[in-house]
């Protein structure tokens, strides 16, 4: 017998028939004679409507009291679904994140998960029950209060409780088939990815691949646990993330190029007029991250000679970006620069790979890709896995299936098959 944590996402359980056939793949899990978890997302777009919901009622809502209204949509979904099972037989216990003992820190639209303590879930499973969790939210350790994970929350509570319940695997449902190697709804010929490392995944992840969240396979990488990411329309076989899927006996070579990822949710921000000396960049950083600004790319320029000042550029979320301007013209007069400048019509594209690190003239094939294609390149950012580059929002596109074909990622005919929703 095996211990199965499933994940079902908001596309997977948008309305009462999409909740039935996810009940009914959860009951032929438990017929095969498997131990059953599911993590639930709330159903369709019921989050963003919620949030719409408050901006209408208040501009700025208290963080706990917007937590308690968003987590009532995973609540909603857990107990349907519950009610679903019932109606087929087998009997099945909702839980709320608190209840399922998922611990977080306390600040709110964000917790990180501190401990996992799933007592009740292992009752449940104990009498041959199967458990039903809300995703995507805890509870303070300090306040007691109810927390959120942040988007794709639902995603790490899968994996925290897969952990937590030593499972044998933790598959994640969504609307597409596996990790293809792009995006399918920009390259139909995308291919689907049989297996690919945790460092791969993580990379991807960061680089703006919808697929899974970054600190789901993080917490997946740590406590060694694979995750199985499959549709939740289809019966196919979908993609396994595992620490090592080149190993002997998986009948695997390691691709040069895993895949090509994007993300459009960065923006851009220039120091214009930095004055050139020691200390000035350490400033402007830290007054970015007492604000809580998350960076991502970093580029400066060459220090003019006549004027002894410089220009430092770099992305952030876009969300973030009123806080970070606003943080900065605070210490313009401590500081010295002279101006911001401000760019959120942009987008990252970035090629992954585990392969490249044995593979000289990876970079020169894919800048030769985005100039054939007559897209530009403003910044560059890489690691030993992954080259990233900054471009403008309306080329991202034009972006991605160019370097998709410079390194042969297509498949012979349209593979990748999007069933609904947004990916996750």
């Amino acid at each position: 017998m095996a211990l199965v944590v499933q994940k079902y996402g908001g596309s997977s359980v948008a309305d009462a028939s999409c909740i039935k056939r996810v009940a009914q793949r959860i009951v032929t899990t438990k017929k095969a004679g498997n131990d059953v978890v599911v993590i639930v997302s709330a159903m369709g777009d019921t989050t963003d409507e919620l949030l719409d919901l408050a901006e209408q009622v208040s501009p700025l809502p208290p963080g706990r009291e917007l937590d308690m209204l968003l987590t009532s949509g995973e609540r909603i979904s857990m107990a349907l679904l519950a009610m679903a099972i019932a109606n087929l037989g087998h009997e099945a216990r909702s839980f709320t994140g608190s209840q399922a003992g998922v611990i977080t820190d306390s600040t709110h639209g964000k917790a990180r998960i501190i401990d996992v303590t799933p007592s009740r879930i292992r009752e449940a499973l104990d009498l041959g029950h199967i458990a039903i969790v809300a995703g995507f939210q805890g509870v303070s350790q300090d306040t007691k209060d109810i927390t959120t994970l942040g988007r794709g929350g639902s995603d790490t509570t899968a994996v925290a409780l897969a952990a937590a319940l030593r499972a044998d695997v933790c598959e994640i449902y969504t609307d597409v088939d596996g990790v293809f190697t792009a995006d399918p709804r920009i390259v139909p010929t995308a291919r689907k990815i049989p297996r690919i490392s945790y460092d791969e995944m993580m990379e991807m992840a960061a680089c703006g691949a919808k697929i899974l969240h970054l600190r789901c396979v993080e917490y997946a990488r740590r406590f060694d646990l694979p995750i199985h990411v499959r549709s939740s329309f289809s019966t196919k076989e979908g993609t396994w993330v595992v620490s090592d899927p080149y190993t002997e006996g998986t009948e695997m070579e390691q691709p040069i190029i895993s895949g090509v990822a994007h993300d459009r949710s960065e923006a851009k921000i220039t120091v214009v007029g930095v004055p050139d000396k020691v200390g000035e960049a350490a400033a402007i950083f830290k007054t970015l991250a007492d604000a809580e600004i998350n960076i991502d790319m970093i580029v400066q320029n060459v220090s003019a000679a006549a004027t002894g000042r410089t220009d430092i550029s770099f992305t952030l979320p876009t969300a973030d970006s009123s806080t970070a301007l606003a943080a900065l013209k605070k210490v313009q007069g401590a500081i010295g620069y002279e101006s911001l400048l401000f760019d959120d019509q942009i987008g990252k594209v970035s090629l992954v790979g585990a392969g490249m690190r044995s593979h000289p003239g990876v970079t020169a094939t894919f800048f030769a890709a985005l100039a054939d294609a007559g897209v530009n390149i403003e910044m560059i950012s890489t690691s030993e896995i992954r080259i990233s580059v900054i471009v403008e929002q309306d080329e991202v596109d034009a972006a991605v299936a160019a370097a998709h074909r410079a390194f042969d990622l297509d498949a012979d005919q349209v593979e990748a098959v999007v069933y609904g929703g947004s990916g996750r």
